[in-house]
């Protein structure tokens, strides 16, 4: 048996991070071949998708398995995780930083290109008051419902925990759905002009991080389910509720910004 002498976590040597990577890579070519039209590009992004969800899904087994039945995750090992976390949330501000950037760039100095008003010329804008106004209750509603959950789960309350994680994903499953029809419904694209290009830019990678929001909580659920998580040992679930709500404050940033002050 090794002697160990500190409460930090060695990872063992792993397969994941470079199958996944790999995979990644592949789903960014053929990402890119989709949109150029080459043959075979569907095939190419779907399979390259269906493999980095396959690898993940064994990465976090792992992790699991370290966290809950080796007992790995010291006080320390949380802590680390910790940092991490505020640390890739921090990256993800600054992410979201430049879409608004750019859009406010275009908003208060728009160029004689897009006739110097805004919306440009041909534009026509979303109604904030409609879709968007039920999609920013719906996040903060969620952001409610995860908070109450956090506090389920520290109290011991089990009954209560399930039912509140689950009302936060069908929240988050509901978004998803009043965003694909409000992009059906839009009478623009990415392609006209330098509004469309921001605004899907950033209402686009925003519902992307619901939608890993939403599989975050899917997955603390699941483990929830499975007695995974003690009011003492939950950093899994606490992660995932960091980033909703990082979620939710960008969308109201999102709602006052692009699709209120925008518009206006």
């Amino acid at each position: 048996m090794v002697d160990k002498r500190h409460t930090f976590h060695l990872v063992d040597p792993s397969p994941w991070p470079l199958v996944t990577s790999r995979f990644l890579l592949g789903l960014t070519g053929g990402t890119a071949m989709y949109f150029h039209g080459y043959m075979g590009r569907l095939f190419i992004s779907m399979f390259s998708l269906i493999r980095v969800i396959v690898s993940m899904c064994f990465w976090f087994r792992d992790i699991v398995r370290e966290s809950t039945y080796q007992g790995r995750h010291t006080v320390n090992v949380q802590n680390g995780l910790r940092m991490g976390v505020i640390l890739f949330i921090t990256s993800e501000v600054l992410f979201f930083f430049s879409f608004f950037w750019a859009f406010f760039h275009s908003r208060l100095v728009p160029t004689i290109d897009i006739g110097s008003v805004w919306p440009p010329v041909g534009i026509l804008a979303l109604n904030p008051w409609e879709v968007p106004l039920l999609n920013t209750i719906i996040l903060l509603s969620s952001g409610v419902t995860v908070t109450w959950a956090h506090h389920s789960i520290v109290g011991g309350e089990r009954r209560q925990r399930i039912q509140r994680l689950t009302l936060t994903i069908l929240l988050g499953l509901f978004f998803t759905s009043l965003q694909y029809l409000e992009y059906v419904e839009a009478a623009f694209t990415i392609a006209d002009s330098v509004y469309g290009s921001t605004f899907y830019m950033a209402t686009g990678f925003h519902g992307v991080h619901v939608i890993v929001g939403t599989t975050l909580l899917f997955v603390s659920l699941l483990r929830v389910l499975d007695h995974h998580m003690t009011s003492e040992h939950h950093f899994g679930f606490e992660a995932a509720a960091w980033y909703w709500h990082f979620v939710d404050v960008v969308w109201l940033f999102l709602f006052v910004s692009i699709y209120w002050w925008g518009n206006a």
